[in-house]
């Protein structure tokens, strides 16, 4: 009974004002800690510590709203490739207003802005899926995202009117995620090669933007 009224107490002085003047839950603040710690540091190299010691409470308090890291992360998980994967392909892909080329240069862009705010989500998503070999949640979403998308007909199309190859879609999805994640994987080293600091690499992923539809109409068209 102690400990449910300690907790409670933290809960309600736990609570913060966002930016915006509204309450942040306690709940809202732990998810938004394990997001930025499991991101930076992996699944396997987090501690619940590291998440309660982010979101400022303690760790009793964690453990009331999460019972397990492994349920915290894999709510985190969950979000973090809805939005990175779903949130933005969706729209896009099946937009009838736009073509195959405009598709190519609304995913460069609003990826590399998010990937901007946010570059380590790139290797995070990667390296988890690369641990967890039970992939097939994400490729029937993925799936149920692309199948009979407006961008599928459009490329189908394009190769029916001899305006591009004849190739395999996929061939066409990893050129274009490629040229879009890898950057971000391999920024540290990238900086270091063309002695960037961090704005001049921004600029560079910013002049991507223009440079990825271009390149890949160069590299599918006949």
């Amino acid at each position: 009974m102690q400990w449910r009224y300690i907790a409670k107490y933290n809960m309600i002085m736990s609570n913060k004002k966002t930016d915006n003047g509204l309450e942040l839950s306690t709940e809202q603040k732990i998810k938004a800690a394990a997001r930025k710690v499991f991101h930076k540091k992996g699944f396997a190299a987090t501690r619940t510590r590291d998440i309660a010691e982010e979101a400022e409470i303690n760790l009793a308090l964690l453990n009331y709203y999460f019972k397990s890291k492994q349920k915290l992360f894999d709510i985190i998980m969950l979000e973090t490739l809805h939005e990175f994967l779903f949130g933005v392909v969706a729209g896009i892909v099946n937009d009838p207003k736009t073509s195959l080329e405009e598709k190519v240069a609304a995913i460069s862009s609003a990826y590399i802005d998010k990937l901007i705010e946010e570059p380590q989500v790139a290797l995070f998503v990667l390296s988890e899926l690369r641990m967890n070999p039970n992939t097939s949640l994400l490729a029937q979403k993925l799936k149920s995202v692309l199948s009979d998308s407006m961008i599928i007909a459009q490329f189908q199309q394009a190769i029916g009117t001899g305006r591009i190859h004849r190739i395999d879609f996929v061939h066409f999805i990893i050129n274009v995620v490629g040229l879009i994640v890898f950057p971000f994987i391999g920024a540290p080293i990238l900086k270091d090669i063309g002695g960037k600091n961090e704005d001049e690499f921004k600029d560079l992923m910013l002049e991507r933007k223009k440079l990825i539809p271009i390149w890949i109409n160069a590299m599918f068209k006949v």
